[in-house]
């Protein structure tokens, strides 16, 4: 929390965090002030609100920064968007202080210019299991392809989140915590 500077940290359950952060999501005023970070789960810590979104148009340079500093601190960090209502998904990966991957597909129109770096090894497999090539590049994809692409990583942030860590999404009762979870104000009070 010092790391990001967060404050005011106040003891929630999960659930409860869960219907904050989403009612914060969906108001201007308060969208960006407030994230739930989780106890331990199973080794990693979530920290969960729009603040952290990596396709955020005025927040993706701070959300990439924040990646770096904490990967370089404890080896690995990642960031997440998912649309649960179809509007997309991004995903950021940093290793030891450098974003290795950047990848958004939202209904924005300008993610290729949030991409950075390579496709991960999980972006290849799913492009061959959809009959597409592991290796592409967007300006000579036709169209079709593009297309297909799109729509298969509309889905994808939770997907690679369980691949590469773990995903919100697929918590169970058996999943290892150890701390209590907190709602945390963010430095970024407003818009």
């Amino acid at each position: 929390m010092d790391v990001l500077g967060l404050t005011d940290s106040a003891p929630v359950s999960f659930s409860s965090a869960q219907e904050i952060i989403d009612a914060d999501s969906h108001n201007a005023a308060e969208g960006l002030a407030r994230v739930y970070v989780s106890p331990e789960l199973d080794g990693w810590t979530l920290i969960i609100g729009r603040w952290c979104d990596p396709c955020d148009r005025g927040r993706s340079d701070s959300v990439l920064r924040m990646c770096e500093k904490l990967s370089a601190r404890y080896g690995q960090a990642q960031a997440y968007y998912y649309g649960a209502q179809g509007t997309g998904s991004a995903w950021m990966i940093a290793e030891c202080g450098t974003v290795t991957r950047r990848y958004c597909e939202t209904d924005e129109g300008e993610d290729h210019y949030l991409t950075l770096g390579e496709p991960l090894p999980y972006e290849r497999r799913r492009r061959e299991e959809l009959g597409l090539s592991p290796s592409w590049d967007a300006a000579t994809e036709s169209q079709e392809d593009e297309d297909e692409w799109a729509w298969a990583t509309n889905d994808m942030a939770p997907e690679i989140a369980a691949a590469l860590g773990i995903s919100p999404l697929t918590l169970t009762a058996e999943t290892p915590v150890s701390g209590t979870g907190v709602l945390a104000r963010t430095p970024c009070r407003k818009f």
